[in-house]
Order: structure tokens, then C-alpha cells, then sequence
């Protein structure tokens, strides 16, 4: 009677400590959740736009050679920021697929820019990366290559704290300002987004390979 009086008793104590470790690695989880969604938040709010040595649009898918919607909006205001002089470069950024035909983001990014008026000698045009740690990583070596120190980067404004931070490990000085909004996008969509981007972050800092979910977590969408 008192061992199995005994083993409950472990058996109970047990369990306690258990429940109380979940507790707390809930709390941490949430507690890290609502950290990262406030940054995200609160880049997205902010256009931080200067003069600085060139401007990259971050890709966004392409149909068969023009630009998608969420492209076409980060296109439209990296020609108006070039047109206000905030720099005298732009660099589209984005490669493509076998389903693509042979068209990539960048180039399509930068065939959209030439029809804007903005010179081809204006226009570095990548066209290898297919997502945004790719991106950046090209990004880094362009400006390596061409002495740029600060650069503009144009994206949505939700994908904005991911690309500042991949930037900043990558050894780049720059300035995030965020595309228009496309019309009216539902508390569902924009929650989605904010999901994406705490789940990619999440991912990147705890170095997990989310490869087989890159097309959701980039937002390829016309949304």
C-alpha cells in the first residue's frame, strides 16, 4: 500500500512538473509571437526612404512576362522614388522557372522599368534568386560589386522586417520602404501574411529548412 502510495505520488508530481513546462513553453512561444509581430508592424507602417546609392525591388511572381499585380505595385514605387531622386539605380531582384518560359522576375521587373523611362544603363537587372534569402544574398554581392553603401529596398510591407534583418546579417546598410496597398484586403489575408512572415522569421533564426513552403511564405499572390 505505501509503494503504490509512493509511485502516485511520483506519478502525480510528475505530471505537475510537466504541465508547468508546457506552460512556460507556451508563454515563450507566445511571448516570442507577439515580439516579432510587432516589428513586423511596425516596419510595415514606416516609409524610411532616402537618398541612398540605388533602390532593389524585391520579386514577386510574373505571368508570362509581366508583372503580377503585388510586382506591378512594388515596380510603380521604386519609379516613383527613382523619379523623386532618392537614387540613381534600381535593382529588380528575382529569377523564374521551367513554367516561366525563360522570363524571371528581375528581367520582367526590368523590361517594366525601361517602358517607365528609367535608362537601361539606370537598371542592374538579377535574375538567379529564387527566394528572398537568395534575394539578399545577391543584393549583397551587387553592391559589393559596384561600391553601393545604402540602398533602398521596396517590398510589401509585411515581408519588409525579414528582408531588413536578412540584410543587416549580410553586411548591408538600408532603408525600408513599403509598396501602396492594392485595394481592400480582409483581416483574414492580412492575418495570413502576418503568419507567413512570423513563421519564416521563426523559421530563419532557428535555421529550419522551409524550402517545400517557400511559395506560401513568399506571398506570390495578386493579393
Amino acid at each position: 500500500m505505501i509503494a503504490q502510495s509512493n509511485l502516485r505520488s511520483r506519478s502525480t508530481s510528475s505530471g505537475g512538473l510537466l504541465r508547468r513546462l508546457l506552460a512556460l513553453l507556451l508563454i515563450l512561444v507566445t511571448g516570442w509571437c507577439i515580439w516579432v509581430y510587432v516589428q513586423i508592424d511596425t516596419i510595415a507602417s514606416q516609409d524610411n526612404a532616402q537618398p541612398a546609392d540605388a533602390i532593389a525591388v524585391f520579386g514577386a511572381a510574373e505571368y508570362s512576362g509581366h508583372p503580377s499585380p503585388v510586382l506591378h505595385a512594388r515596380l510603380d514605387h521604386a519609379v516613383e522614388l527613382y523619379r523623386k531622386q532618392i537614387a540613381p539605380l534600381v535593382i529588380t531582384l528575382g529569377g523564374g522557372s521551367d513554367k516561366d518560359s525563360g522570363n524571371t522576375e528581375g528581367g520582367v521587373g526590368r523590361d517594366y522599368l525601361l517602358a517607365n523611362g528609367i535608362p537601361f544603363a539606370n537598371i542592374i537587372a538579377e535574375t538567379r534568386s529564387i527566394d528572398t534569402e537568395q534575394q539578399v544574398h545577391r543584393l549583397a554581392a551587387i553592391a559589393r560589386e559596384n561600391n553601393l553603401h545604402h540602398i533602398v529596398v521596396v517590398s510589401d510591407g509585411t515581408h519588409l522586417f525579414r528582408i531588413r534583418q536578412l540584410c543587416v546579417d549580410a553586411g548591408l546598410d538600408v532603408y525600408t520602404s513599403p509598396r501602396p496597398a492594392l485595394g481592400h484586403i480582409s483581416n483574414y489575408d492580412l492575418t495570413m501574411r502576418y503568419v507567413h512572415e512570423i513563421i519564416s522569421y521563426t523559421a530563419l533564426r532557428l535555421n529550419v529548412n522551409v524550402s517545400f513552403l517557400h511559395s506560401w511564405l513568399e506571398g506570390k499572390s495578386d493579393v
